[in-house]
């Protein structure tokens, strides 16, 4: 999972003490909009001034899942490339692929009498490369059980097991995550740290938490219970014992406990745990699309507001959404009815759609607002998608990735430098061919950045064609100049600049006006 601010965060392979909390004090007031009225507020009935007894009945069906892995990895030749290569396996690739072995620990729950198990893939997949040699699942009573890997789904971070054994265990059963509130009671049960059968308590911090990893599945519930290494897999239960999560990260800057943790929704997780118990394939929806959540500057550029809808930073050749006429600056705000939002973000709706099935896809262009019918496409492995080069879910505030060089600074005393805090010259047919263009490419090539400037931050530098700017071809320094000038008249914040990179494809940057 990757956080903004620079803060770590970590999933939970591998306690703290149980506090007790008795709810609101008796007569706690809550203050209206007429001063002179207060209204009471009474404790929910059946908040517990102890959760000793919902957790002898729940414990017994929290597990500990420890395995034994396989892992392949890359030994360093230093003799790679010498006559010597080849004596120690490497030839001139390098070293040979070794194994060693690893370990993984963490926690789950049986949810049947014959043994079936839920867990976190990333428990049963170190690395998220290992071949699992064994499986032990181990109960609070201390004894174990061989399990088999039953399904698995990397991009829910989702497996099921069975122990091998038949005799009947307790199970519990998943609730309605779905008629949580913030606010209400949760326990959770786990083996942090390998402590078996810890059990921590806290609330609902939020719901529907989105982290920003631009997954299909980044949608979580958010506790302040303690959770920590070694709890991933484990349940969340509500207060009728129902498994309303799964324990599956926290933020934390240090790796332990900081009162932020996730957990997956049995909304999300218990039809996907079905069809794996089933041994049934995991199919979603897929549009082929690089996007971008709609940040202040990018929704000020466009004159619209922001966190309303995503961006299209590109559109995959040959995919669903290029099948169906959506192009790179579209702002995609509704999926088949549904508002595109933080909370709801467009590859959890497409990932959620069926493949095959027909939506229509809502989107402004060009200030337009326009719906294009799209046939959804099946969604390639994780795998798959690890192996292209193009990132249909990759989302960045910044499309070049890290900061920018800073360049020599412009002189200022003309619109762009001015403005943009860029100094920029037309595209030759000649400089097209040394930034390896076409020789028929249209632009302006940027030739300083200010490093102090927005456009510095956002790590535009020197040798960037500029293609458009607010959707218009830019063909002439008077062209960018002229589009600026608009963007001031009309009080815009930003300019979208579309960027053409060397070996990159081309880029839509916001550029806040100075």
């Amino acid at each position: 999972m990757r956080y903004a601010y620079g803060v770590t965060s970590a999933l939970l392979l591998a306690g703290s003490a149980l506090t007790l909390v008795t709810g609101f004090p008796a007569g706690a007031q809550v203050a209206q909009n007429d001063q002179s009225e207060m209204r009471t507020v009474v404790p929910r009935a059946g908040a517990p001034s102890s959760f000793a007894d919902l957790t002898q009945q729940l414990q017994p069906a929290v597990v500990n899942i420890s395995t034994r892995q396989r892992v392949k990895v890359q030994q360093n030749n230093p003799f790679a490339g010498t006559p010597f290569g080849d004596l120690f396996g490497g030839g001139q690739g390098g070293g040979t692929p070794q194994t060693r072995e690893a370990q993984s620990l963490g926690s789950g729950f049986i949810i049947s009498a014959d043994g079936y198990v839920v867990t976190n893939n990333h428990v049963i997949t170190a690395d998220g490369q290992g071949e699992v040699e064994s499986i032990t699942v181990t109960t609070p009573d201390g004894t174990e059980y061989p399990a088999k890997l039953i399904g698995k789904d990397a991009a829910s971070d989702l497996a099921v097991l069975k122990i091998s054994r038949p005799t009947a265990f307790p199970f519990v059963k998943f609730g309605d995550s779905r008629k949580a509130r913030v606010g209400d009671w949760v326990i959770a049960i786990g083996n942090p740290f390998g402590l078996g059968g810890t059990v921590t308590q806290g609330i609902i911090s939020a719901v529907y938490r989105n982290t920003g990893s631009g997954s299909a599945y980044d949608r979580y519930l958010q506790t302040d219970a303690s959770i920590n290494r070694g709890n991933s897999g484990g349940p969340m239960f509500d207060m009728a014992g129902n498994v309303i999560g799964i324990n599956n990260a926290i933020f934390s800057p240090t790796g332990g406990s900081v009162g932020i943790g996730f957990a997956i929704p049995a909304e999300i997780a218990s039809p996907i745990v079905e069809k794996l118990r089933a041994g049934q394939a995991i199919e979603r929806g897929y549009l082929g699309v690089r996007i971008q959540p709609l940040s202040e500057d990018l929704a000020a550029s466009l004159g619209l507001p922001k966190n309303r809808g995503e961006f299209l930073q590109a559109v995959e050749p040959g995919q669903a959404a290029a099948k169906a006429g959506l192009q790179a600056g579209d702002v995609v705000v509704k999926v088949d009815g549904k508002d595109v939002t933080p909370d709801q973000t467009l590859s959890f709706l497409v990932a959620n759609t069926s493949p095959g099935k027909r939506i229509p896809v809502e989107v402004l262009r060009n200030g337009q607002r326009l719906t294009v019918q799209t046939v959804v496409g099946k969604r390639p492995s994780e795998e798959e998608l690890a192996q292209q080069s193009f990132d249909p879910e990759a989302s960045d505030d910044n499309p070049f990735g890290g900061n920018s060089q800073q360049q020599q600074q412009p002189q200022t005393g003309n619109v762009l430098q001015g403005s943009l805090g860029i100094a920029a010259i037309p595209l030759t047919p000649q400089i097209a061919r040394q930034l390896g263009a076409g020789e028929d490419a249209k632009g302006v090539v940027i030739t300083a950045v200010d490093g102090s400037s927005d456009a510095g931050a956002k790590g535009l530098q020197r040798g960037d064609i500029v293609l458009s700017a607010n959707y218009v071809n830019v063909t002439s320094i008077a062209d960018l100049e002229r589009i600026v000038r608009q963007a001031k008249t009309e009080k815009r914040e930003a300019v979208l600049l579309r960027i053409q990179r060397r070996g990159q494809p081309a880029q839509y940057v916001p550029v806040r006006v100075r």
